[in-house]
C-alpha cells in the first residue's frame, strides 16, 4: 500500500500539473459545434491555445472573456455579456461552454445569475445552450476540470427518458484517453451489437481529420442530441476513476446503473470488459478478440525478457499514473517513483512504497537510479540528463508525431504499449553497449498473471 506525500515546496520547479480550466476546456472540444470559453484573462487562454495546438497540430478553437485588472475589480458580467453575444455572431455554436478561471474564482463572479440575466435582456441567443462550470486554477489539476466539466454538461442536459434503449451505452471516457483509444474503444462495444454515445468524444473532433468545410467551432464530437438522449441508455460504462463522480450524477438523474473500469490497459481489466459487454448485449465475445488476447499474452510474454526488473519513474495524472504503472508492475518492472498532480483514491493502491503529489524536479531526483522515465514531453531534459529511456505519455506531446494517434487501451493498444516502450529499453540498452542475448529471464510475476487470466 502506497503513501500520499503531499508537496512541501513553496513553489512548483518545472511543472508537471496542469490547471483545471485546460481539463475542462479540453473536455469540452470534445462536443460538437462548441466554442469553450475561459472566463479570465487573456493570457490564460493564450497558454491553454499553445499548449493544445502543440499537441494536436490542430486549429483549436478557443475564446476568452479578456478581464483586465479594472474589469476583475468591478465583475465581468460586461465581458461575459459580449464574449457569448460575439461568438453568437460570428461562429453560431450549438454550444457555448464558459470555464472559470483562478482570477474569477477569486473575485468570486456568480456566473450562474450572470448567465440567466443575460438570458432575459438577450432573447436572441435563445436558441444557443449555454454551459459553465466552475474550474479555479488554483486548486485541483487537469483531470479534475476534465470531470467536472463533463458533470456540468449532464446536469445541463441529460433528462430521464420515458424508455430505455436496451442497445444504448452510454461511455465516460476520462481525459487519459486519447481519440484513438476511444476509437477503439467504440469498436469493441460496436461488436458486441451496442450502440455507444460517448461523453465527451474527442475521436470526433480531434482526430486529425481535414474537413469538406471552415467551421470556427469544434468538428464533429458528441451532438448536443446525444447528449440529451443519454437518459435512454441501458448502463453508463465510466472509464478513469476520475468519471466516478460523473457517473453517479448520470444515475441521480435518471436511475441508470454504472460499470467503472480505472483502467482499460492490461490483460485482466480488458478480459473483464469483453465480459461485461458480452453480459449487456447477450452476444458472444466475438473471435477477433479472443484472437487479440492471444497475441497479448505472447507480447506480454515477448516484452518480459526487456521489461522484467527494469526500475521506472512515472509522472502523469492519477488515472494515467495507475493504468500505465499497474501495467507496468504486472509485466516485471519496479515503479520506484511516482509522481502526480492531485488526489485519487488510486493512489495508495500504487504498487510502489510512496507516490508524491509534486512536479517534474521531484520526478528526476526520484528517478536518478531508474532505467525509464515516462511523462509528458516537458521531461525530455530530465532524460537527457539522467542518460535513461524516456517514454512520452499523457499531455503535452508536442516533439513527436501522432499523439492523437497513439492507442492503449484493448488487447491491442496494450500490445502495442508493451512493444514501444520495450523497443526504448531494448535500444538504450544497445546504445549502452549491452549485448541483447546476455539477457536474462528475470523473476517477476508474469506467470502468475497470465496463469490467473
Amino acid at each position: 500500500m502506497a503513501t500520499v506525500l503531499p508537496s512541501s515546496k513553496s513553489v512548483a520547479v518545472n511543472p508537471l500539473k496542469m490547471s483545471q480550466p485546460l481539463g475542462a476546456a479540453y473536455a469540452f472540444l470534445g462536443m460538437d459545434r462548441c466554442m469553450p470559453v475561459m472566463h479570465g484573462s487573456q493570457g490564460c487562454t493564450s497558454f491553454g491555445l499553445v499548449l493544445l495546438v502543440r499537441h494536436f497540430r490542430e486549429a483549436i478553437p478557443l475564446q476568452t472573456t479578456a478581464m483586465n485588472e479594472a474589469t476583475t475589480i468591478l465583475g465581468g458580467l460586461d465581458n461575459l455579456e459580449k464574449a457569448i453575444l460575439n461568438i453568437r455572431n460570428r461562429a453560431n455554436p450549438d454550444l457555448i461552454a464558459i470555464c472559470s478561471t483562478g482570477l474569477t474564482e477569486t473575485k468570486g463572479d456568480d456566473v450562474h445569475a450572470w448567465l440567466k440575466l443575460i438570458r432575459n435582456r438577450r432573447p436572441e441567443i435563445g436558441d444557443t445552450q449555454l454551459v459553465y462550470v466552475s474550474t479555479p486554477d488554483f486548486v485541483g489539476a487537469f483531470q479534475d476540470g476534465w470531470a467536472n466539466a463533463v458533470s456540468a454538461i449532464i446536469d445541463a442536459l441529460v433528462e430521464p427518458a420515458p424508455r430505455r434503449n436496451p442497445r444504448q451505452i452510454n461511455v465516460l471516457p476520462g481525459c487519459h484517453l486519447t481519440p484513438a483509444d476511444i476509437g477503439e474503444l467504440r469498436d469493441i462495444i460496436e461488436s458486441f451489437g451496442l450502440t455507444p454515445v460517448f461523453l465527451p468524444d474527442l475521436s470526433g473532433s480531434l482526430d486529425g481529420h481535414i474537413p469538406n468545410d471552415f467551421s470556427p467551432t469544434t468538428l464533429g464530437g458528441t451532438t448536443l442530441a446525444d447528449a440529451r438522449g443519454m437518459g435512454a441508455a441501458a448502463a453508463t460504462l465510466a472509464i478513469g476513476e476520475q468519471m466516478r463522480p460523473c457517473a453517479r450524477r448520470l444515475q441521480e438523474r435518471t436511475g441508470i446503473p454504472f460499470e467503472l473500469f480505472d483502467r482499460l490497459t492490461g490483460l485482466e481489466t480488458n478480459d473483464r470488459l469483453v465480459s461485461w459487454l458480452s453480459e449487456m448485449s447477450g452476444n458472444p465475445v466475438p473471435p477477433r478478440w479472443r484472437r487479440q488476447r492471444s497475441q497479448l499474452q505472447d507480447a506480454m510474454l515477448d516484452a518480459h525478457f526487456f521489461l522484467g526488473g527494469k526500475r521506472v519513474a512515472i509522472g502523469a495524472e492519477p488515472d494515467l499514473l495507475w493504468g500505465l504503472g499497474t501495467l507496468l508492475a504486472e509485466i516485471g518492472c519496479r515503479i520506484s517513483c511516482a509522481v502526480t498532480t492531485t488526489q485519487s483514491p488510486l493512489l495508495d493502491r500504487l504498487p510502489v512504497d510512496a507516490v508524491r503529489i509534486g512536479d517534474l524536479e521531484d520526478l528526476e531526483q526520484g528517478a536518478v537510479e531508474c532505467d525509464l522515465l515516462v511523462t509528458h514531453s516537458h521531461g525530455r531534459q530530465a532524460a537527457d540528463r539522467l542518460g535513461i529511456a524516456f517514454y512520452r505519455c499523457g499531455l503535452p506531446i508536442f516533439d513527436r508525431l501522432g499523439a492523437a494517434h497513439r492507442c492503449m487501451v484493448g488487447y491491442r493498444g496494450t500490445r502495442e504499449t508493451l512493444f514501444e516502450i520495450g523497443n526504448l529499453l531494448l535500444a538504450d540498452t544497445t546504445r549502452h553497449g549491452a549485448a541483447p542475448d546476455t539477457w536474462q529471464l528475470p523473476q517477476t510475476t508474469l506467470s502468475a498473471v497470465l496463469d490467473a487470466a
